[in-house]
């Protein structure tokens, strides 16, 4: 009954029947909640309600009174302002025992200890700085199988992860003041270098897995310049040319002694002390307070191929998922169209259903037409007044077998355009003890959570502010190259 409930809810959603989807949305929880009170099938219904209540709350964000344009995405920003622009006091008692942890770590990449790592260690131990940290870390999950197949595929240290996490919090549209976009924040020039593509329609500086790769490919090749990985990140942060002139002015191809000599800017001399410390955190979670999280599930999708220009309400429709799911499995996707050869990423398991959904509606109408699964009840009379078609343009659109008798489960090819959800509205639409407003889905998840299913209720957040650093372009600087081998020999003879 909970299920009839909501697939006419969602019939109604996309039909632009917003009053009607909200009562039907409600009486779907309505009756699940119900099913809660017998305790044989407690733990199959909380589980089928956690999925219902996730997928109201993206229809509930899409268009139920929190609408967005779907030409205008949203874009996040990185907590670097926030975190390097600040000096943090030294706890003596924190320094012994972050050597005692690092004792007992292992780790691929060389992990210094002194005061200005001591000290964002410290900040990283504050209700604040863990707050960051958390957040970070309960993203990081989602993407944290891909992030590592590719830094080991390019030779670069898996702690060089936790620079998404300064840089972005592993949010793939985090943006900068200076236009830097993207987990891994490459202004639009230096993500040319590495292959990043950008159009009207899509920026791959915003999408996951292609700027990874090209984040460890610039970072080894700063490493291979370089000879040093606390440079490398330096350069990442401020620019090659940046770290190379200091490197001229002084004599030493050593962060450290760079950052002594005050050579460096503010923000990157305080860039890899800070990345040090996020690394010594995460590897020791438990002694921070963060090993208790609730982790984003891995990033699992099907991909299809895209022909013909495409709205992603059409995807939307041919998958059976909302269409803000769509969206965030698509970040490099700028406006509510995919254009032509663009890689689809969609749910897990859905692939198959979505290309055969897309090959009933002719290339040409992608842009306009939408899909309409049947559910019980309905006549090609009520799908033809929901979508304000005739039934000869439904005629038209359909093999004369599927009109004939609409089964439940058919999909049928609606030729009208598509229409945008209404823009929010202030007035909560409640019936009965849930809200189908946003705030409603948001409590009826904490119920659940409140029943057992869950500790936490995952939450997005947005960083208050963004990173200002930008990544200039790439030039060659043979006199630092020189004092990075005059600087090796001098270790060397040091060691000898």
């Amino acid at each position: 009954m909970a299920e009839a409930h909501f697939q006419k809810g969602r019939g109604l959603y996309h039909s632009g029947e917003m009053d009607a989807a909200r009562r039907e949305f409600d009486l779907a929880v309505e009756k699940l909640m119900d099913g809660l009170e017998c305790p044989e099938e407690r733990a199959a219904v909380e589980r089928r309600l956690e999925k219902m209540v996730e997928a109201i709350h993206h229809y509930d964000v899409e268009g139920l009174g929190a609408g967005e344009d779907p030409d205008q995405p949203g874009f996040d920003r990185s907590p670097l302002d926030e975190i390097l622009e600040m000096t943090f006091a030294i706890d003596p008692k924190l320094k012994d025992k972050v050597k005692e942890e690092l004792s007992a770590t292992v780790s691929q990449l060389p992990l210094d200890l002194n005061d200005a790592v001591v000290s964002y260690v410290n900040y990283f131990s504050s209700e604040r700085g863990r707050r960051i940290m958390a957040f970070g870390l309960r993203r990081a999950a989602r993407y944290r199988p891909m992030i590592s197949r590719v830094l080991a595929a390019e030779g670069v240290p898996l702690e060089l992860m936790q620079l998404a996490q300064a840089e972005s919090g592993f949010m793939p549209r985090a943006i900068s003041r200076a236009r830097a976009a993207g987990m891994w924040q490459f202004m639009a020039s230096r993500g040319g270098e590495y292959g990043l593509r950008r159009s009207a329609y899509h920026d791959d500086r915003l999408d996951p897995e292609k700027a990874t790769r090209a984040a460890a490919r610039h970072l080894r090749d700063l490493y291979n310049e370089f000879g040093d990985w606390y440079l490398a990140m330096a350069a990442y942060n401020c620019g090659p040319m940046c770290v190379a002139r200091a490197i001229e002015r002084t004599g030493y191809a050593d962060f450290w002694e760079l950052r002594k000599r005050n050579v460096l800017p503010k923000e990157t001399a305080n860039y890899v002390p800070a990345i040090l410390a996020m690394i010594i955190v995460a590897k020791n979670a438990k002694d921070y307070g963060l090993d208790n999280l609730e982790e984003d599930p891995p990033l699992v999708y099907d991909t299809v191929d895209i022909a013909a220009p495409t709205n992603l309400a059409l995807v939307a429709d041919a998958a059976g998922a909302p269409l803000p799911e769509i969206r965030e499995l698509n970040p490099a996707l700028l406006k509510a169209v995919a254009p032509a050869g663009y890689a689809m990423r969609v749910p897990k398991g859905s692939g198959e259903w979505v290309m055969a959904g897309l090959n009933t509606v002719p290339a040409a109408k992608r842009l306009s037409w939408r899909l309409h699964k049947v559910s019980n009840g309905d006549t090609v009379a009520t799908i033809a007044r929901r979508y304000a078609v005739t039934p000869a343009a439904l005629a038209s659109a359909n093999s004369a077998d599927l009109l004939a008798g609409p089964e439940a489960g058919n999909v049928l090819a609606i030729p009208v355009v598509y229409r945008q959800a209404p823009a929010p509205r202030s007035k909560k639409f409640t019936s009965g003890r849930h809200s189908t407003h946003r705030a409603g889905y948001k409590a009826a998840r904490t119920t659940l959570a409140r029943s057992g299913a869950h500790r936490t209720v995952s939450t997005s957040a947005r960083h208050a502010a963004g990173k200002s650093a930008t990544h200039r372009v790439r030039r060659s600087a043979p006199t630092a190259t020189s004092q990075v081998a005059a600087t090796r020999q001098r270790r060397r003879a040091t060691v000898n």
